[in-house]
Order: structure tokens, then C-alpha cells, then sequence
């Protein structure tokens, strides 16, 4: 791959579907460790370090008071803005 794109860049490129992304989030969510997440195409992310690397991600799934949809919209913001190898 000659351009490292974003999660998000190839979402709307649709290389990515929906379903990758929701599978992420849920991912992470039933286990905050998860390193190693395959998308579709043979894309890899390291959902782990994809929310450490955000800092209002890591903020938010630490605040006990964050509802859990704010939860999950702050790991899906990480990980659209990660680049997956």
C-alpha cells in the first residue's frame, strides 16, 4: 500500500464497510486489551493502541459517569482516525 490511510479514509472509500467498523468498537468494548483486529481486506488494527493513542478516547472510557454511547462514539472516533497496517 503506498499511502497509509486512515480507518476512516478507507471507510469512505468503502474498502471498510460499516460492519468492520461496528465489529471494532465491539471488539474493544467486550475486551479493552484486544491488540490485534483484522478488517475486511486484510487490514490490520491494534484497537488497544488506537484508543490509548486519543487521548478524549482514553478520557471517556475511563469516566465512570460516560454513558455507554458515549463510550462507543469515542473508540469508533479512534478508531476511524487509526491507520491500520
Amino acid at each position: 500500500m503506498a499511502e497509509n490511510l486512515t480507518t476512516g479514509e478507507l471507510y469512505k472509500a468503502k474498502t471498510i464497510l460499516e460492519a468492520d467498523v461496528v465489529a471494532a468498537v465491539e471488539a474493544f468494548m467486550a475486551d479493552p486489551t484486544t491488540t490485534a483486529f483484522l478488517f475486511g481486506d486484510g487490514y490490520r488494527i491494534d484497537l488497544a493502541a488506537s484508543v490509548a493513542a486519543s487521548t478524549l478516547a482514553t478520557l471517556v472510557v475511563k469516566d465512570g459517569h460516560a454513558t455507554e454511547h458515549l463510550k462507543r462514539a469515542a473508540v469508533r472516533t479512534a478508531i476511524l482516525l487509526a491507520r491500520p497496517e
